[in-house]
C-alpha cells in the first residue's frame, strides 16, 4: 500500500512566499498543496499549526569522508546529522581515499551511498593534472559538476585556480559546471615563510587569515573568472571568504542565466577572526575565516544576489587532528547539522528573511546543479520537506551532536529554532530526535 501523509495548517515557505496551507504527500512525491485537503482512510496526519515547512536543504558542498577516512565520518553518520539539520540532499567532494578521479570510482561512491545514506546524495568528479586529458574525453553530461576541491591536500599544484594553463584547457573544452577552490598558493607560501621566520612551526592560529589572505583569494578568483569569461565556460567559485571578491560577481540576471557563480559557507558568515582567540584551530578552515567586515560583506552579497547559494563545506576531523599545532592541524570542521539553524538565528536577528534562506539553501542549489524535481515544494516534486519550530530554544552540547567525530565548533551556542521533522522522498526519516532508517535516500538526478 502506498503511504500518504497530510501535513495540515502549516506555514509554507516557498518561492518567495509564506502561506498557511496543507500539503499532501502520496508515495515519494507531493500530490497536492492547498487548503482543506480531505482526510482519507489510512492517511497519516501531521498537525503543522504554528510550524513552518521548508523544502529540504540541498547542501552543495560536503566532505563525508567515505570511503577511506571513515574514522572521522561516514555516509550513514553524516547523513543522519544532515537530516537532523534539515538537509535532505548533499553533494560530496572527491577528496576521499582514493580520490574520486575516475568514473569507476565515482560509481563506487554512488553504490556505497545507496547502501548507507539516509539523505539523497550526489558526488562530484575530481579533476587534477593527472586526469585532465581523460576527463575531457569522457561523457560527463550526466554529472553534477567536476571539481578540484580538497585535492590540494594530496600535493601542490592541484588547485586549478593556481594553474592558468589547466584552466585554459578546461574552460575551452568542457561544457559542464566547473567548481573550484580559489586561493593562490604562491601568495600563501610567501606568507607562510614570513610567519615561520618569526614563530617557527607553532604559528598562532590567529594569523591564519593573514597567511591564507584576502590577496591570495582575490587574485586567484579574479584570474579564474577572467579566463572563464574568455571561453564562455561555466565556473562556480566554492566557499567565498572575502568581501572584496564579491565585487567580481553580478546580480543583474537570474541564476539560471549566469555562467559565473559563487557560494558562501556558513562559517564565513557566522565566525570572524575575533573568534580565533577562543576557538583556536577548531575554526581553522581553508579558505580562512577573516574579518567582521568580510562576514558582513558576504552577507550583503548574499542578500543582493551576487552570492548564489549557502553551503557548509562540512569537513569533519577528529579532535586530535584539529588540536595539533598550526601547520599540523587539519583544516575544516563539521557543520551540516547546524547550518539551517545558524541561518534561522540570523532571521531572528533581522538580518535575512525566511524566503531568502529558502532561496539560497534549497531553490538555488537545485538551479545551479540542474537537479531534477527537488529544491521546491511543488506538485509532482519529490517530497523532501523540513518542518521547523521558530520558537524552540536549545543549546549545542556533546550529547546532541550527531557527527561521528563527536564535536562541533558551535558547542555552547544557544539557538532559538529547531528542526522537528524531516521527510526524504515522502518518508518521515527524522522525527523529533528519532530516525527511521527503513528507507534510504536516492541519487540526485541531473535534468
Amino acid at each position: 500500500m502506498i503511504q500518504s501523509t497530510l501535513i495540515q495548517n502549516v506555514s509554507l515557505v516557498n518561492e518567495g512566499q509564506i502561506q498557511v496551507t496543507d500539503v499532501l504527500i502520496v508515495g515519494e512525491r507531493i500530490q497536492e498543496i492547498g487548503s482543506n485537503i480531505p482526510i482519507r482512510t489510512g492517511m497519516q496526519v501531521t498537525d503543522g499549526t504554528g510550524k513552518f515547512l521548508l523544502p529540504g536543504v540541498i547542501d552543495g558542498q560536503v566532505h563525508f569522508r567515505d570511503p577511506g577516512l571513515t574514522h572521522k565520518a561516514d555516509l550513514n553518520s553524516e547523513s543522519k546529522a544532515a537530516l537532523a539539520g534539515g538537509v535532505t540532499s548533499f553533494i560530496d567532494m572527491p577528496n576521499t581515499r582514493p580520490n574520486t578521479l575516475t568514473l569507476e570510482l565515482l560509481e563506487e561512491k554512488y553504490q556505497l551511498a545507496s547502501q548507507k545514506s539516509l539523505a539523497n546524495y550526489g558526488f562530484l568528479l575530481g579533476i587534477n593534472g593527472e586526469n585532465l586529458d581523460e576527463v575531457l574525453q569522457w561523457d560527463t553530461s550526466g554529472l553534477l559538476a567536476i571539481t578540484d576541491d580538497g585535492l590540494y591536500f594530496s600535493g601542490k599544484g592541484n588547485i586549478l585556480a593556481d594553474r592558468p594553463d589547466m584552466l585554459e584547457k578546461i574552460f575551452s573544452n568542457y561544457k559542464g559546471l566547473i567548481a573550484i577552490h580559489s586561493e593562490k598558493e604562491e601568495v600563501i607560501e610567501k606568507n607562510e615563510e614570513t610567519y615561520r621566520e618569526k614563530y617557527g612551526e607553532d604559528v598562532p592560529v590567529k594569523y591564519h587569515p593573514l597567511i591564507r589572505s584576502e590577496q591570495a583569494c582575490y587574485e586567484a578568483s579574479e584570474r579564474a573568472i577572467a579566463l572563464a569569461e574568455k571561453h564562455g565556460a561555466r565556473l562556480h567559485i566554492l566557499h567565498l571568504s572575502t568581501a572584496k571578491e564579491t565585487d567580481l560577481f553580478r546580480n543583474d540576471i537570474p541564476l539560471s542565466e549566469k555562467k559565473i557563480t559563487t557560494e558562501v559557507s556558513v562559517h564565513h558568515l557566522w565566525f570572524t577572526d575575533a573568534d580565533y582567540e577562543q576557538k583556536g584551530t577548531l575554526i581553522k578552515w581553508n579558505p580562512a575565516i577573516k574579518t567582521k567586515k568580510d562576514a558582513d560583506g558576504l552577507l550583503q552579497a548574499l542578500l543582493d544576489d551576487r552570492i548564489d547559494l549557502i553551503t557548509t563545506d562540512h569537513a569533519p576531523h577528529t579532535l586530535e587532528e584539529k588540536q595539533k599545532p598550526y601547520f599540523q592541524s587539519m583544516s575544516g570542521a563539521p557543520l551540516v547539522q547546524h547550518s539551517l539553524v545558524c541561518l534561522l538565528e540570523f532571521y531572528h536577528q533581522g538580518k535575512i528573511s525566511l524566503e531568502k534562506i529558502v532561496e539560497k539553501m534549497c531553490h538555488n542549489p537545485a538551479i545551479l546543479y540542474r537537479i531534477k524535481d527537488r529544491g521546491y515544494i511543488r506538485k509532482g516534486y519529490f517530497a523532501d520537506l523540513v518542518m521547523i519550530d521558530l520558537a524552540q530554544t536549545w543549546t549545542v552540547a556533546k550529547e546532541n551532536i550527531l557527527y561521528k567525530c563527536g564535536w562541533s565548533p558551535l558547542e555552547g551556542t544557544t539557538f532559538h529554532s529547531q528542526v522537528v521533522k524531516t521527510w526524504v522522498n515522502g518518508h518521515l526519516a527524522y522525527d523529533e530526535g528519532t530516525f527511521d532508517e527503513s528507507i534510504l535516500g536516492k541519487a540526485l538526478e541531473v535534468k
